[in-house]
């Protein structure tokens, strides 16, 4: 059934698929477009560089008059994400405007990890850590990264994925990206196959 809702989402994923942002990528799961799973690369220059961190986005009929419920399933350690993967961002909250879409969500998030807020904090611990020992702080987030390695392949304990990621993202960032970028898009294509896709205009 088409919606005000759905005909936005597939006007936000055509956005992406035009004009991608650098460093994020989502797109919707199967059969359902109102459920999106994306990626945000660690930015350059932070203790985040070389992740590939995983989200879950989740809307409602309301959008884009409400926000959607977004989550890191990838592990976090971060002063503005909680224990369960929520994350504390004014525009997803308070300050959410129509006028955003899945784009500009996916690179104020992708800013949230460059520039944390300690002062209001999700994480405690790592607030604290933040302002009082940053050098534990970002031990803490480079573990995060390294787990983060992960999302390329599926689990397999006879494989050592996260060397082999490891190793693409150092020798070939391009195409480490392409890889990652596939991952998340390859759910979009499932979703196209399944009959389910709705005019956008």
């Amino acid at each position: 059934m088409s919606t005000p809702a759905r005909r936005r989402l597939m006007r936000d994923f055509k956005r992406l698929q035009e004009d991608p942002p650098t460093g994020v990528s989502g797109a919707p799961t199967d059969n359902n477009i109102m459920i999106w799973n994306a990626v945000i690369f660690g930015p350059h220059d932070t203790p985040f560089e070389d992740g590939t961190f995983k989200l879950t986005i989740e809307f409602t009929e309301e959008y884009p008059n409400k926000p959607p419920t977004v989550r890191f399933v990838s592990k976090m350690f971060h002063p503005n994400v909680y224990a369960d993967g929520g994350i504390c961002l004014d525009i997803l909250q308070n300050r959410w405007s129509p006028t955003y879409d899945v784009s500009a969500i996916l690179t104020s998030i992708q800013s949230l990890l460059s520039d944390p807020n300690p002062n209001s904090p999700a994480n405690s611990m790592a607030a604290q850590l933040y302002k009082e020992n940053r050098r534990e702080y970002e031990k803490r987030v480079k573990a995060c990264v390294e787990q983060s390695f992960s999302l390329l392949d599926e689990p397999n304990p006879n494989s050592p994925a996260n060397s082999l990621a490891a190793q693409l993202y150092q020798e070939n960032k391009r195409e480490y990206e392409k890889r990652v970028a596939t991952v998340v898009e390859q759910s979009w294509l499932n979703f196209q196959e399944s009959g389910s896709t709705e005019d956008p205009r």
